[in-house]
């Protein structure tokens, strides 16, 4: 791992204690901040407050399984990568765990060692994908939603930090309608919808050829406002 990032958190979801006190031991002392829960009810309010960068998920708990977990969490944006831990031999709970949107699986029992690896590698995977994802194009414009920097034929192109906020929403969602109450909420002024018009408007006049007839920012009605881009 780079020295020089945060450590990175796993969750462990497993119904064997033994197991979760000592995978938490091992990967703790190989740099990670590591979470345990034993069912995935524990691990949903686990994922309600922190943030993870990987979960380890035994296939076989009481209540759900995790191969239904994996499938609920594949759902989500920005979901974490899961490793599966299966029992030795179980092809067929293998297959369900990839098709269910697992990046992974190990069979049971295994080598700390090679947990460690794979860990390390879904992990990876997931932030080159997600830096992948930094930037939005659309027409002749280019958007960074990390900077918050709009260009245009690589000049760059003003925003106010409202508009550029904006910008960002919709970018994260690129292609997919981002309802007036959501756009609302996470810019913080949740009892002024109007406000969320006004950036819309504001940024057509910046971005489109024509703001009365809008190309890349639309109104979907009864949905909210898109941005038909492409990540760049």
């Amino acid at each position: 791992m780079n020295a020089n990032a945060p450590a990175p958190h796993i969750l462990v979801v497993d119904d064997d204690e033994r197991l979760r006190a000592l995978l938490q031991k091992y990967l703790g002392e190989q740099g990670f901040f590591v979470s345990t829960a034993a069912n995935t009810a524990d691990a949903e309010e686990i994922l309600s407050v922190f943030t993870v960068d990987g979960v380890v998920l035994d296939v076989m708990m009481p209540g759900e399984t995790g191969i239904a977990y994996a499938s609920r969490l594949r759902g989500r944006d920005g979901a974490p990568p899961v490793l599966l831990l299966t029992a030795r031999g179980e092809a067929d709970d293998r297959i369900a765990g990839l098709e269910a949107g697992a990046a992974d699986y190990l069979g049971k029992p295994f080598a700390p060692k090679e947990l460690l690896l794979r860990l390390e590698n879904i992990i990876a995977r997931a932030r080159a994908q997600q830096a992948a994802k930094r930037a939005v194009r659309f027409g002749d414009y280019r958007f960074d939603i990390a900077q918050g920097r709009l260009t245009y034929h690589d000049q760059p192109v003003y925003l106010t930090s409202s508009e550029s906020d904006c910008l960002r929403i919709l970018a994260e969602s690129a292609g997919t309608p981002v309802s007036r109450d959501t756009m609302a909420t996470t810019l913080g002024d949740v009892t002024n919808e109007r406000s969320v018009d006004v950036q819309i408007n504001r940024l057509r006049k910046k971005i489109e050829p024509q703001p009365g007839k809008p190309i890349y920012l639309q109104t979907i009605r009864h949905a909210g406002y898109v941005l038909y881009a492409e990540f760049a």
